[in-house]
């Protein structure tokens, strides 16, 4: 059980540096896309979106990845799974944030090539997905609600 508790911290720990990114990328992006004249300015938010996606992003994505597939099998992989019906929605969550996490990626080499057109309006609403995300996902965690009976 203290594997357990170790992995559960790690994955913790991990989720909340990923979201981290993932909350602060987008905000670079609409700085990127408001200021998109100012060569200056865009030379260094070029480097932050950079090392944010790639040294923080990535490593935290990985990591809670790793620990919560590590967290299903210590819990009994395959039989827990079919018995957490609310873990099935929250990997449909976390497979959204994949997403959300690549889609930045994307954003982000458009901005370094400059061929990103999208407005900071656009940057300011997609930045409100992952806090939605979040929403859901403690709140599956937290309530672990029976959505459906064998």
């Amino acid at each position: 059980m203290e594997a357990y508790q170790w992995l559960k911290v790690l994955h913790i720990l991990a989720f909340t540096s990923w979201m981290a990114m993932l909350f602060y990328i987008p905000r670079l992006f609409v700085y990127h896309a408001e200021h998109i004249h100012n060569a200056g300015f865009n030379d260094v938010v070029k480097i932050q979106e950079s090392k944010l996606y790639y040294f923080i992003g990535w490593p935290a994505m990985i990591a809670t990845l790793g620990s919560g597939l590590g967290l299903i099998w210590i819990m009994g992989g395959g039989e827990y799974l079919r018995s957490a019906a609310w873990m099935h929605i929250k990997l449909t969550f976390v497979i959204l944030l994949v997403a959300y996490h690549f889609l930045c990626g994307m954003f982000m080499k458009q901005f370094a090539k400059g061929v990103c057109k999208l407005s900071g309006k656009f940057f300011r609403i997609f930045n409100e997905i992952p806090t939605l995300i979040l929403i859901a996902i403690v709140y599956l965690v937290v309530f672990q609600p029976a959505l459906w009976v064998k």
